[in-house]
């Protein structure tokens, strides 16, 4: 099988001004300190054209942000990403819409984004709103949206706009029952292209093991385990434990 995506050594870095009090700002004007923290540390791994990976970990293990930086919103710090040339598209509540557009305005702009004309998208453009079950809100702008709404349009986008890399982030535990049906019959019916890559976070262990052939564990920015998807989900529920 070819590669679809390479990390190498790869280490992002948030940086923020160390907190003080205004009295003691005033005496250290201009000599403020950085703090950082170590978000992804030296993490290594390649994923095989049409494999399905699940990314597992605890709550600020560094999940989100090895996803964003695959999806091009964060450099690395050091080391490098390899996407060999495949499109590639991010499903994440809280990335990618302009608030005081409207959905139907923010279609067109994630298309782009995502590397389609204007053309393409066009074409789709009533697949996405019909699935996306917004009805006349697809006119309103996204910032009146409820975190129900608003993953249902993102959903509907990348579900519709198919790239040869989809980017999954706890989008599927997302929106009203009917809906979560909807999306997971959906992403069941995308990955059985044995030529699409996914990469999908979850806690949801149930949900991983029935879609995923690989996992990756990473803990504290650092991998701890990569394999067959049963062998490592056993060894986290232990760690969880």
């Amino acid at each position: 099988m070819s590669k679809a995506i390479s990390v190498k050594n790869l280490w992002i870095v948030y940086k923020s001004l160390k907190a003080v009090s205004s009295k003691k700002a005033i005496f250290t004007f201009g000599k403020s300190k950085l703090e950082t923290f170590e978000a992804v540390r030296g993490v290594s791994f390649d994923v095989e054209k049409g494999q399905v990976v699940g990314l597992i970990g605890r709550n600020g293990s560094g999940k989100s942000t090895l996803l964003r930086s695959i999806a091009g919103i964060f450099s690395a710090d050091k080391g490098e990403i390899e996407l060999y040339g495949n499109s590639i598209s991010l499903l994440s509540i809280g990335v990618g819409f302009k608030a005081n557009l409207s959905g139907r305005d923010n279609i067109f702009l994630s298309g782009l984004l995502m590397g389609f004309k204007e053309s393409e998208i066009r074409e789709n453009l009533d697949k996405i709103i019909e699935f996306s079950e917004l009805g006349k809100f697809i006119d309103k702008p996204v910032k009146t949206y409820s975190s129900g709404m608003y993953s249902k349009l993102a959903f509907s986008i990348t579900a519709v706009m198919e790239t040869d890399i989809m980017l999954i982030d706890e989008v599927l535990s997302v929106g009203d029952e009917k809906f979560k049906k909807k999306s997971y019959a959906k992403i069941k019916e995308l990955i059985s292209d044995k030529s699409r890559t996914v990469i999908i976070v979850s806690h949801n262990i149930d949900t991983l093991s029935k879609l995923c052939d690989h996992i990756i564990w990473i803990n504290d920015g650092e991998l701890v385990m990569q394999g067959e998807t049963k062998e490592v989900l056993e060894e986290y529920k232990k760690f969880m434990q």
